[in-house]
């Protein structure tokens, strides 16, 4: 039996009225607008020292949409998830329609982090990321931003906030001031790469 997938013109329309999608439990999915709003200012992205030294030391390397599917199964494979069989439906579908992406880092060939999010304008919507090695989150998060920097994106919408993405700089704004950015940036023609390998820019 097909599972049911939240229709990809649904799901775009609500990342433009500030609303996001996630399963509370298997089957069950809502829709969330939270009072205060998680987002990374990309030109304060702050680079702790420990990652620092984890990227002059380390082998990785970067991809984009190599591994959509594989990066999503692994963000979903924690005690409490709100990813299940009808959003990984979902953004594997708009992944195939060109609106979800996902960036892998790599260490020694193997998949070793990454990150998953949806793309629209100047907005990169961050749905949630996961590490098998040390560091593996960190770096897919560095070279996130420097993708979007690169691609002229005006907003990184993290949704939440948590005490491991404010070391990055990520904070909390107002509802409010939220829809704000998120209107000014739709309206930017942002470039987000095509398919392969990316650049790993060093600190």
């Amino acid at each position: 039996m097909t599972t049911k997938i939240i229709p990809p013109e649904l799901l775009l329309e609500a990342y433009r009225q500030g609303l996001f999608p996630m399963a509370v439990e298997p089957g069950h999915i809502e829709w969330f607008s939270p009072k205060y709003r998680g987002i990374l200012p990309l030109n304060e992205f702050h680079i702790p020292h420990g990652l620092r030294r984890s990227l002059k030391t380390q082998p990785w390397h970067a991809t984009i949409d190599m591994a959509f599917r594989d990066v999503m199964v692994a963000c979903s494979k924690r005690e409490e998830t709100w990813i299940d069989d009808i959003i990984l439906a979902t953004y594997c579908h708009l992944h195939n329609l060109g609106h979800a992406h996902s960036l892998e880092i790599w260490c020694n060939e193997e998949l070793a982090g990454g990150l998953y999010g949806v793309a629209i304008g100047g907005v990169f919507f961050g749905e949630s990321m996961f590490h098998r090695k040390t560091d593996g989150s960190k770096v897919a998060l560095k070279a996130l931003v420097d993708t979007l920097n690169a691609g002229g994106f005006l907003l990184l919408d993290t949704q939440w906030i948590s005490p491991h993405l404010e070391q990055f700089g990520v904070r909390e704004i107002p509802r409010s001031a939220y829809i704000h950015l998120l209107e000014n940036a739709l309206n930017i023609s942002a470039h987000f790469p095509k398919k392969g390998v990316i650049d790993m820019l060093k600190c």
